[in-house]
């Protein structure tokens, strides 16, 4: 289970974005904090792994805050989650290393996403070892789907999604059903068929059939090395 921290300065916004947050299998809201002080005590005393941070906060900006938690020794992820859309504010909150960056209002399938693909990003870090190129860009933001532009349809912030856990399915020989990611990502299995058979279009994986004792083979999925 994550544990999240939600901090903004706004009662009810706190609150929807608790409820959001909370629709998501494999998160926990452990707290809620409307003041940097009061996140900062908050980050120290329930040790959150995400914090879903608002900029403007009536005593701290947000991004001042981060720079107190790393000097604190807190190691705990953040996510933006603002109506601030200076250049210079997402540039620094690249500088602080954020894992996300979230422009308000937005719908609870805005945050979903984000939310998958972190937990996807996360569970991969804690169990691999050795990592190729395709998992370093990911982990560091980079990845992209392909130079090619994507159907119509289908969105680039989900086909990275599907994209990171295509790569994070384990070994090099493990592969993945349209079901299994669908799981995984959050989205219908239709729609994980599609992007998955977008890779392959792509060259950026490969199917094999798995064959059953009856009925059609089932086509499994895995990353494709960038150096085939």
């Amino acid at each position: 289970m994550i544990r999240v921290l939600v901090v903004d300065d706004d009662f009810m916004v706190a609150r929807i974005h608790r409820g959001f947050v909370e629709r998501v299998g494999g998160f926990a809201v452990v707290g809620v904090a409307g003041t940097g002080a009061e996140a900062e005590s908050l980050v120290a005393e329930l040790k959150p792994d995400l914090v879903l941070l608002d900029l403007y906060l009536p005593d701290l900006f947000g991004l001042d805050l981060i720079t107190r938690l790393r000097a604190a020794g807190e190691d705990c992820d953040v996510v933006v989650i603002t109506a601030a859309r200076e250049a210079d504010a997402v540039r620094r909150a690249v500088r602080e290393g954020v894992v996300g960056y979230l422009l308000k209002p937005f719908a609870f399938a805005d945050l979903e996403q984000r939310l998958v693909a972190y937990a996807a990003e996360r569970g991969r870090a804690a169990t691999a070892g050795e990592l190729t190129q395709q998992q370093i860009d990911a982990a560091f933001g980079t990845s992209t789907p392909s130079a090619a532009p994507l159907p119509k349809g289908l969105s680039v912030e989900t086909a990275l999604s599907v994209e990171r856990v295509l790569g994070s399915a384990g070994t090099e020989d493990a592969t993945l059903s349209a079901t299994e990611c669908a799981e995984r990502v959050g989205i219908s299995r239709v729609s994980a068929r599609r992007y998955l058979e977008y890779f392959v279009a792509q060259g950026r994986a490969e199917v094999r059939l798995r064959y059953g004792t009856t009925g059609r083979p089932e086509r499994r999925y895995r990353a494709r090395s960038r150096s085939r």
